[in-house]
């Protein structure tokens, strides 16, 4: 581990961090982890940088690490080598902000293929990587609490410094007409009813026998598209602001999450998760909004289905967490978006001696609200169920610093665009008292913010 020289220059304030994303959202590798300020106030920080110094791609058994003079193809597990990059230039300063350079990008669902034995039978239509994770030696991040901007950085010359710090201090130009989006096909769905019900009912099945006790069943929305997928984020984040969203302009693939959902945040030690269980539709009416949330306030069925996914937190974070320090501070609170309103409960813990971030995202991977419980049977049933690999969808987006400090979010509410193709997912927990019809509603009320921003960019 080395000890490094960190920097820090505060930069001018503006309260939607879109605008100054906007100035780097072509270049190679640029990330935009966004708080949903100035449309939602549930965040607080937004993170942007680009030009990472040293990338790591993962497919199937390789990951791929790529530096300005050097590739080298590592066997060894994905989490491991991150964790080697991060701990060879990490530092303690963190200038009480959440990070100060280090590890962003996405990890895919499907890397979970390098943690445990699943079967192969879903399509695995969209060819990404399972993680894809640049190093970045500086950031700019912003304070919406505070109202404060800063660039910080580490390991950069001089003459770089005074450039990133120039063009960040610049007022950003609008971004022009030319990056319009547009969606040019009608949007398709993997699955029709029948196809939702037999698999609904398969899993019933697995239900009744013991199997397993609630599994996530998804389906898949895709559409033709053409233009520019950062003019699609901006209206995105717009029509539905979430605390844990973001843009990612990866090497062939764009990755446009707005998502309600916090997996991990570790913060000096300190172990955070938000699981979400339980959904209902937003009304506009004030009284029938706020029957849906009593509904979902007394809902035996959903309680359960969070309880169940609460347990499961408890214990995969326990396997990085001093004995005695997982809590459940808060359970069965409800938190309410553009669309729909969530049942939400917190689960807290303490790192253990020796354990890092890096750890306890594996220990955790993926997250047990997304999968089910148990949560290896229900990722098999998964991928005999489901018609297509999930990919990016439900795995975890965020950033892991030098500091130690991390934020992750669970990737739903997320489209992935590559190939001139938009696609998104939804679904929910089945449990032994789901309703066919309801859950099949269900998945559409989750999905309606993005497919109503698909039908709005329709030619």
């Amino acid at each position: 581990m080395s000890i490094l020289n960190p920097l820090i220059h505060q930069l001018p304030y503006l309260k939607d961090s879109a605008s100054v994303f906007t100035t780097i959202a072509n270049q190679a590798w640029s990330i935009f982890l966004d708080s949903g300020f100035p449309y939602s106030q549930q965040g607080r920080y937004d993170i942007m940088a680009c030009d990472p110094v040293t990338t790591l791609v993962t497919n199937g058994a390789t990951t791929t690490i790529t530096t300005a003079s050097d590739i080298s193809v590592s066997l060894a597990d994905p989490f491991s080598v991150l964790k080697q990059h991060l701990l060879k230039n990490a530092f303690t300063e963190d200038f009480g902000l959440p990070f100060n350079g280090g590890a962003l990008g996405y990890f895919s669902y499907d890397l979970a293929r390098r943690l445990e034995k699943l079967p192969i039978h879903a399509q695995d239509a969209e060819q990404l990587p399972e993680m894809a994770i640049g190093i970045y030696p500086w950031a700019v991040v912003v304070d919406h609490q505070q109202q404060k901007s800063w660039l910080v950085g580490q390991q950069i010359n001089a003459q770089e410094w005074q450039r990133l710090i120039k063009h960040f201090s610049g007022t950003p130009s609008a971004s022009e007409t030319s990056d319009v989006f547009t969606v040019t096909s009608a949007i398709v769905a993997n699955m029709d009813q029948p196809y939702y019900g037999a698999a609904f009912n398969k899993i019933k099945a697995y239900l009744k026998e013991g199997d397993c006790y609630q599994v996530n069943l998804t389906q898949r929305f895709s559409a033709s598209c053409q233009g520019d997928p950062w003019y699609a984020y901006q209206r995105l984040r717009q029509q539905n602001a979430a605390p844990f969203s973001g843009y990612l302009n990866l090497p062939g693939v764009q990755i446009l999450s707005s998502s309600p959902e916090r997996f991990l945040k570790v913060t000096a030690g300190k172990v955070e998760s938000k699981p979400i269980k339980g959904t209902r539709p937003r009304k506009s009416d004030s009284t029938e909004n706020q029957a849906q949330i009593d509904a979902l306030l007394s809902s035996t069925k959903d309680k359960a289905e969070n309880v169940m996914i609460v347990d499961l937190l408890r214990n995969d974070i326990s396997k990085s967490c001093q004995v005695g320090s997982v809590k459940v501070p808060v359970l069965f609170a409800i938190e309410s978006y553009a669309t729909v309103h969530h049942l939400v409960s917190t689960v807290t813990g303490q790192l253990a001696e020796g354990q890092y971030a890096v750890d306890l995202l594996r220990s955790c991977f993926p997250g047990g609200s997304i999968t089910g419980a148990p949560k290896i049977r229900a990722m098999e049933i998964i991928e005999e169920i489901e018609p297509h690999r999930r990919g990016v969808y439900c795995g975890a987006i965020g950033y892991i610093g030098f500091n130690g400090n991390m934020d992750t979010n669970i990737a739903i509410r997320t489209f992935v665009h590559s190939n001139k193709t938009i696609r998104c997912w939804a679904g929910g927990g089945i449990v032994n008292d789901s309703v066919m019809e309801e859950e099949y509603q269900e998945s559409f009320d989750k999905a309606e913010a993005l497919l109503q921003l698909l039908r709005d960019m329709t030619a």
